[in-house]
């Protein structure tokens, strides 16, 4: 009788047991928030907690979630905490800004992400590829996957975004990501505290250098094109960058507001389908089962004569893959919000003040929510599986106005990107692989992936 092999568990923190002491609590947020959490915050709908005099309503049901993030969203702005730890690096990028700077930012920024415009991107994204994956071609086929992901996706926003134009010099640029984002990413114990913004941060401290480079980066590439835009207009590419660029003045948005959404692009919008490849990559590995059906698929369209926009309606069992690894590994794993005015929703009181955390992590592992939450099954993606995944209980973009507007855009380099590598190489786990994962920013594999390549 044929049985089927049993899902792959992909490594992860058990729940916590018993309330930890305040100490311990900074310490573990610090190291690894995701570490934090207890087994209540997988198996109940809402839980009402208080820490430092700080009462926070962590969210997992679905109906709450939508109130939140959708129905009520007036109500509701950015968590003081989450703030702290991103306006250092982001200012007013579209991830930290807020009421008008936001909607300035949000309405100009919109127009590059229509179905038409990704679409479009689609054989950049593709050739782009190509030209990566070259280096598999050569060498002893030992590879970081986690950091030759953020280097491709890299290179795909640079070629996608700025047309190759980012004035990035010699650093290698994923090295400089890893020290931002373990640096400025983490949470600070004064953080926690609330302490004054004027109280110098020590994880800041070591990061500012690291801050100072992409912030130069920026204003180097606003410079060439600004340039360029004065010399020869009509030899600008009508980019992202040209279109902010030309946004500029009383009626549009200011320079640093510029400045601070094309970082945010540069330094934290690429990073999240970086990992959440790297994650995938590492999950198809460990499932050789998901593998060979997504090898299948992959060894079909690419040997067809399919134009590299219609690749992700191709591919669903690719697609799927990439989802439930953003499942298990969500790229932005915790929203954080604080009620404005007092609120209620069925018969949980949420009052003024409040923050509430909505946590992708535990609510994509709830053990109400999902059968078998710790295993990386793809077949929940399924296109004939999909409706029974409520909308809000899986948010790997977020939700309601706020919600990541590059998502089709991630998904389709997501695919391609699968497509391209997964028909030329196997990627295989290697003694060496031990990912853990830590929360830093994004859900990031501590000790990396390194893999073996091979040709297929």
């Amino acid at each position: 009788m044929d049985t089927k092999p049993a899902p792959f568990i992909p490594p992860a923190p058990k729940p916590r047991e018993g309330i930890p002491g305040i100490f311990r609590v900074m310490r573990t947020v610090y190291r690894n928030p995701l570490e934090l959490w207890g087994e209540p915050s997988y198996n109940e709908r809402y839980i009402h907690t208080k820490f430092l005099n700080e009462r926070t309503l962590i969210v997992n049901d679905p109906g709450l979630i939508r109130h939140v993030l959708v129905d009520n969203v007036k109500n509701y702005r950015m968590a003081t905490i989450r703030q702290m730890i991103l306006r250092p690096i982001l200012r007013d990028g579209l991830l930290t800004a807020e009421g008008p700077v936001w909607k300035r930012s949000r309405k100009a920024i919109a127009p590059v992400f229509t179905p038409r415009h990704i679409d479009g991107f689609a054989q950049v994204m593709l050739d782009q590829t190509r030209l990566f994956a070259k280096r598999y071609e050569t060498g002893d086929g030992f590879h970081d996957i986690s950091r030759d992901m953020t280097e491709l996706t890299f290179e795909v926003l640079s070629a996608t975004l700025f047309s190759g134009e980012i004035v990035a010099g010699e650093t290698e640029f994923a090295d400089e990501v890893d020290r931002l984002l373990s640096t400025m990413g983490r949470v600070d114990p004064f953080d926690l505290l609330k302490a004054p913004t004027w109280l110098p941060r020590l994880t800041r401290l070591r990061g500012h250098k690291t801050l100072v480079f992409f912030r130069n980066i920026v204003a180097n590439t606003m410079a060439a094109r600004k340039a360029r835009m004065d010399e020869d207009p009509d030899s600008v590419p009508e980019d992202f960058l040209t279109l902010l660029l030309r946004q500029q003045g009383a009626d549009g948005l200011t320079r640093e507001e510029i400045e601070d959404n094309i970082i945010t692009f540069i330094g934290a919008g690429h990073e999240t389908t970086a990992r959440a490849l790297g994650w995938t990559l590492y999950c198809l590995a460990n499932a050789p089962e998901e593998r060979e059906r997504v090898e299948a698929e992959i060894d079909t369209v690419t040997a067809s004569d399919r134009a590299p926009g219609e690749w992700l309606a191709s591919m669903p069992y690719t697609r799927a893959a990439f989802e439930e690894a953003m499942r298990l590994y969500p790229p932005a794993p915790s929203i954080n919000r604080a009620a404005i005015n007092d609120d209620r929703w069925r018969d949980v009181d949420i009052p003024a003040g409040n923050t509430v955390l909505i946590m992708p992590w535990t609510l994509h592992r709830h053990r109400k929510l999902w059968d078998q939450p710790d295993a990386f099954i793809p077949e929940r993606f399924w296109p004939e599986n999909r409706d029974k995944i409520d909308r809000f209980q899986y948010l790997p973009f977020g939700a309601g106005p706020r919600i990541c507007i590059g998502a089709t855009f991630a998904l389709q380099e997501a695919v391609i990107a699968l497509g391209v590598l997964m028909s030329r190489f196997r990627i295989d786990v290697t003694p060496q692989t031990k990912p853990w994962p830590v929360q830093k920013l994004t859900t990031q594999p501590e000790g990396g992936l390194p893999m073996q390549v091979s040709r297929r």
